[in-house]
């Protein structure tokens, strides 16, 4: 899968997948925050200095996690297009 943009309340989020259902954020041009899918709908982020899993809810990477999979179903048709040159 190859890296996306996203948008909540007109702030911009570049999305690179780095497999295993994980994915390096970047907020506004700059690295952000990594997630990962856990159960359900939840979503973890990782500590950004330790890479260890913070367990609390958090509900910028929760919305996120929801466009993230919302797009994994029906990716863009304008990036669709631009695969196919």
């Amino acid at each position: 899968m190859q890296p996306f943009d996203l948008e909540i309340n007109n702030i911009n989020y570049a999305v690179f997948p780095e497999g295993n259902e994980t994915y390096t954020i970047y907020k506004n041009g700059k690295e952000y925050v990594q997630i990962q899918k856990d159960n359900g709908e939840q979503w973890i982020k990782f500590d950004g200095e330790t890479g260890t899993p913070i367990f609390e809810i958090d509900e910028e990477v929760n919305a996120l996690g929801k466009l993230i999979e919302a797009y994994k179903e029906n990716p863009e048709e304008e990036e669709d297009e631009e695969e196919e040159f």
